[in-house]
This record gives C-alpha cells, structure tokens and sequence, in this order.
C-alpha cells in the first residue's frame, strides 16, 4: 500500500529552522515510492487548516478504526503550538501524527521520546510504535501538554507580546524578571472533580504530560495516556514564597510542602474576582478565566520510535537543548 506522509513545517518555529534534514528525509519516502507533500504554515490556525485539508484530500482515511491501517500520515515540524493547533484540527480521525521538534521547549515531543534527528524520525515513521493520547480541554480550547495560570501565564503574555519571529529560552530571562518583580499574586478558587481544593492566592498547572519548561518537575506523574489530568496548586501570595517553591521544584521537593497540593482528576474548575488573571495553553497565551477544563481520553494518535529492549515506549528525551547546542 503507498502510504502518503503530508509534512506540515512551521517556519517560524523555535530560533531557526533548518528543514533541510526534512527535505532529506521526503527524499527517502519518494525514493521508496511513498506520496510524500510538504507545506509549510503561515499562521498556527493555517497549520490547523493544512491539517484538515490533508485529510479531506485522503477520503479513506476519515473516521478509521484502526489507525495502524491509516493511508496517511502527518508529520509535524514546529513547536508545541504548532503541534497542537494540528492534533486538534484532527482529533478523533485517527490519522497518526508524528512529532519533528522544532521549538523553543518541544515538551510533547521529548516526553515521547522524539528527538527531531532523521534517524529517529525515520525509524518512528518506517516501524514505530502508535501511543494513544489523551488531550485536555478548556473551555472550547484544547491541548497536549499543559495549562499554567497566574505567573505562568503572565511570562508567556509577555513573550508573545514582544515576540518578532524566531525566539529561544534567552528570549523568556526578561519576562520572568519583570513578572517576579510587578506580579500581584491572584486570588484563585478551584475545584476539582466538584470538590473545593482551593480558595486563596495561588498559582495552578494542570498537566497532561509529566514535561515542563527547563525539565522542573510540576507534575511528575503525569502520563498523557491515563484518561486524567494532573492539577498542581502552590498557594503562594508573595515572592518570596514563590522564590520557595521554585528552589522546592527544581529540587523535585515540592511534594512535601503544605502549601502544594498534587491530584489527579478529569474536570477541574478555576475562576477568580480579579479581572484579567493571565492563562497560557502549551505555551501560548490562553482564554479568560472562568475556566471549565476536562480530559478527553484517547483522542489522538502519536507514532514514536521504537522502544528499546524492556520498555513498552520509547523513554523521554533526556538533555534535549544541550545536544541542540553541542551539535551547532
């Protein structure tokens, strides 16, 4: 059977891009008599619309049972974002999706232990293994990775508020300066699963994978394949506080805190009396609050390279910027 791979390239992702390994790697596919189509994004809702032409242009791939029959798959090179903007545009068609990491973070694609070399992309794509993955919900906007409110999601308005074109982690030191420093540390009430978990100053995650920015451990036993969602609270109403929990995460001891508070559950409720409490979604500003978030369990298809002996999944990508860095 030919198989159709459609490339989907955002070439404003992360600091650089440079497809020409992708360009090496639609060589390949063609060389072995695959329908390979690359197109790159003008926007992130125009990596959705790709998404959904790509199917629409495959009709016997709409509404598959069995996504390891599919005709087509769509391989993504770009950021969290970009890969979220695709996974929605399809979500519930079971075409597999596989991960080319091109962003600042990628935290999806290292959780599944996707590196963006060709080798692994290859292997992934010629006898990788299909992970079923849930995707959370909030309000009528969905997502992979994580949901940040408060601080969070305050850096992040203010990355996207400066931002020109390509960025890198340095392009975050400012934002998260200025925030530390100007943050009125918000009032949150939440819920989850009905129950009153909190009613005070705080900052909340609610994580999908067990990923976050620079590897800090806020939810650390997250699995984006569970059918929950893992709620992270840190009461905190001042810097100095959250200068503590920062040390207590970095130092993966956060757990053991009275002011942190870890569950996991499929529908959490946020809303606050301050106006304007900044949200971020995977690493794009996010909806207003009140938020009414859910899991969606099983609602996408992500191929990965093939585990190594002993593991049922390929293991996360360990030191993924440092080996960026050392292979310029």
């Amino acid at each position: 059977m030919v198989q159709r791979y459609y490339f989907i390239v955002n070439p404003k992702a992360g600091f650089c891009l440079d497809i020409s390994g992708i360009k090496l790697l639609c060589d390949r596919l063609r060389a072995d008599g695959q329908d390979v189509r690359l197109a790159r994004t003008k926007s992130l809702e125009h990596a959705g619309e790709l998404a959904q032409q790509a199917i629409a242009g495959c009709p016997s791939a709409r509404n598959l049972s069995d996504p390891r029959q599919s005709p087509l798959v769509i391989i993504v090179a770009g950021g969290d974002g970009t890969v979220r903007t695709v996974i929605d545009a399809i979500a519930g068609s079971n075409v597999p999706v596989c991960i080319i990491p091109f962003g600042t973070e990628n935290l999806l694609a290292c959780e599944l232990g996707l590196d963006g070399s060709l080798e692994s992309t290859a292997a992934a794509l010629k006898n990788g293994t299909l992970r079923t993955m849930d995707l959370g919900q909030a309000n009528q906007r969905r997502f992979m990775a994580v949901i940040g409110v408060g601080f969070d999601g305050q850096v992040i308005r203010r990355v996207h508020s400066q931002r020109t074109g390509h960025i890198s982690q340095a392009h975050y030191i400012w934002p998260i300066c200025r925030t530390f420093w100007e943050y009125r540390f918000a009032h949150l009430r939440i819920e989850a699963d009905g129950q009153l978990v909190c009613d005070e100053p705080a900052l909340v995650f609610v994580s999908n994978i067990a990923r976050y920015a620079v590897q800090l451990g806020i939810a650390p036993d997250a699995d984006c394949g569970d059918g929950l969602l893992d709620l992270s609270i840190y009461k905190c109403n001042s810097r100095r506080r959250l200068l503590s929990h920062a040390v207590a995460t970095a130092m993966k001891r956060s757990h053991k805190s009275a002011l942190t508070l870890r569950r996991k559950c499929k529908e959490i409720s946020i809303s606050s009396p301050v106006d304007d409490v900044a949200v971020q979604i995977d690493g794009d500003p996010g909806p207003s609050l009140p938020l009414n978030i859910k899991v969606i369990p099983a609602a996408a298809q992500i191929l990965t390279p093939p585990p190594p002996a002993n593991h049922q999944y390929c293991p996360p990508v360990k030191l993924y910027h440092l080996k960026h860095w050392l292979l310029k």
